[in-house]
């Protein structure tokens, strides 16, 4: 971000770092109910080290116990459209489907990068359209819709082995227009905040409103 007074939505690699660990912070700070585990750093390992500055977030062990009707979901629109969606669950139930969240930084486009995967309760990976029928219809039309928002599937950074991703183009763009008013030091802080808060609702992640209303 630096001191330009032209911001152009990007941040850099140390900039991700304390986002992401002022989004663990603020996650365990506000009240999230008992639906959803915890954010949690996970450092990279190069050769069985693990690394004092590189990694990645991970949400894991999410439950989804089916799709959510458009009745259903409109109860569940929060202050400002923000999603929120009940049928997350922490369960050892067999008819449910697990997701894992990872998010990482794009050195290629210099934002965050969202990662998932979902799987069924004997551990078969969920297909790209299997993953579509757990997401609401408020989901399912961003994605339909929005020209920089859309599921691929790439190589984990980290992991080294495919997961679905949101990819990343135009990211920069939209985060400009969200935090461009914030100082410098505030945007780098709040910046994975108010990005998951638009990026969870494309894949139906259930995202509490005081994530983004206490930045």
């Amino acid at each position: 971000m630096g001191g330009s007074s032209v911001w152009d939505g990007t941040l850099s690699p140390d900039e991700f770092n304390a986002s992401a660990k002022a989004l663990v912070t603020k996650w365990g700070e506000i009240d999230v109910d008992d639906s959803l585990p915890d954010w949690a750093w996970r450092p990279s390992c190069r050769m069985g080290v693990p690394s004092e500055t590189e990694g990645f977030l991970a949400l894991e062990g999410v439950y989804h116990t089916g799709a959510v009707s458009e009745a259903e979901e409109r109860s569940n629109l929060g202050d400002g459209g923000i999603v929120e969606y009940d049928t997350w669950v922490q369960s050892s139930c067999d008819n449910v489907h697990v997701y894992d969240f990872h998010i990482a930084y794009s050195f290629s486009y210099k934002v965050p990068v969202l990662y998932f995967q979902g799987h069924q309760a004997d551990g078969q990976l969920l297909t790209i359209d299997e993953i579509k029928k757990d997401l609401p219809s408020h989901s399912l039309k961003i994605l339909s819709e929005s020209k920089w928002t859309f599921i691929t599937r790439e190589e984990h950074p980290h992991l080294s082995c495919p997961w679905f991703t949101l990819h990343p183009c135009g990211t920069s763009d939209w985060m400009k227009l969200l935090l461009d008013k914030l100082g410098d030091k505030d945007r780098s802080l709040q910046y994975l905040s108010a990005w998951l808060s638009v990026v969870g609702q494309a894949v139906g992640l259930k995202i509490p409103l005081k994530l983004h209303c206490s930045s």
